[in-house]
């Protein structure tokens, strides 16, 4: 071993002293502001805070999202040592839920496995979990119409969300494509693979599952078929990759939001979401949307969904760029909450990144 390369190693070993120095002091200030904090441990509006800052301090090599994924562990680290949170999500161990939590999250959580969006909202509501992870809408797929759905009703606020570039992988448990009978995948999975499968697997058989999670549980069993699927889902259940980012759109997205008891205060980027109804009147949803444009508020997303209180009635759900309680959202919203026939705040929450 050269003597330089033994040189530079001593500075390494020297700097991980320090680095495990200063993430310990990080951990013991976290725990003071734990017991100061006497209350809801999980800001997600100071986390965002700190995860912008880090972005815009870091000057590399280490790229910003890598720089920002290490803080999101250590913030993780330090606030189990005030309480380990339990957040749940669309399981089985293995799907893209469990994924955004992680993101989220970070590994510190408890992640614990739902059968269902249903589920995931009645965990959360009654207190097995502290949050809960949900997908609202698939960039190539669009709307998740069943969270759309428990939004309207659920005392749960949203109070941050997740943006997952999907990349997803086609799964085996032994090499190669020789005697395979059978591809199993979520239906939206599929269809994001559609054009990649017709040109590889053209005459393979594909079986709609419940979950990515669940076709890879499948292919497991079963030496003649395979998975399409994440590969947090290929190291759980010990597959191999034969091929990886299969998606016909490399962009593919899918946005999470998390559930609590409580949204965010304001971080300085944030999003608000809530969902409203009209009177079956002409005009009356051009009405509704004049609050926004005269204080300036940029809208999002505009989604409708049949109400459940009458035949071919629809609510609105809408998300909008500002916290509630940014003075040009509240006089926005005073106005919408006298004009529409019903109106729910969802929450106030910091803007995703990916």
């Amino acid at each position: 071993m050269s003597e330089d390369l033994q040189q530079i190693r001593a500075q390494i070993d020297a700097i991980d002293e320090q680095v495990l120095t200063l993430i310990n002091q990080r951990a013991r200030h976290a725990q003071t502001i734990g017991r100061l904090k006497n209350g809801t441990v999980y800001r997600p509006e100071r986390e965002a805070q700190v995860l912008r800052r880090i972005k815009e301090l870091n000057l590399g090599p280490l790229a910003d999202e890598t720089a920002a994924r290490l803080f999101r562990e250590i913030m993780s680290a330090c606030l189990a040592l005030e309480k380990p949170l339990s957040v749940a999500f669309l399981g089985p161990q293995g799907t893209f839920s469990q994924a955004a939590a992680i993101k989220q999250f970070g590994h510190a959580a408890e992640t614990r496995s739902c059968a269902s969006i249903d589920e995931v909202f009645s965990e959360v509501n009654a207190g097995g979990a502290d949050y809960g992870i949900v997908p609202v809408e698939n960039s190539t797929e669009g709307a998740v119409n069943r969270t759309l759905d428990l939004l309207q009703d659920t005392p749960l606020k949203i109070c941050g969300e997740v943006d997952l570039r999907i990349h997803q992988s086609l799964l085996r448990k032994i090499s190669g494509l020789d005697g395979v009978k059978v591809i199993y995948s979520h239906g939206q999975s599929l269809a994001q693979c559609h054009e990649w499968l017709n040109r590889h697997l053209p005459g393979v058989p594909r079986v709609q599952v419940a979950s990515n999670a669940e076709a890879a549980q499948m292919a497991a069993a079963d030496e003649a078929a395979l998975a399409v699927a994440g590969d947090i889902a290929a190291e759980i259940y010990g597959l191999q990759r034969l091929f990886d980012n299969i998606e016909d759109e490399p962009n593919n997205t899918t946005r999470f939001l998390v559930l609590g008891k409580h949204d965010a205060a304001i971080s300085g980027h944030d999003k608000t979401s809530l969902v409203m109804s009209a009177l079956n009147l002409p005009g009356t949803i051009v009405e509704l949307l004049q609050p926004f444009a005269r204080h300036g508020i940029s809208l999002t997303k505009l989604e409708s969904r049949p109400a459940r209180s009458g035949l071919w009635e629809y609510v609105f759900f809408v998300d909008i760029e500002g916290h509630r309680d940014d003075p040009a959202v509240a006089a926005a919203l005073s106005e919408l909450a006298a004009r529409a026939a019903f109106l729910k705040l969802l929450g106030s929450y910091p803007i995703g990144v990916l």
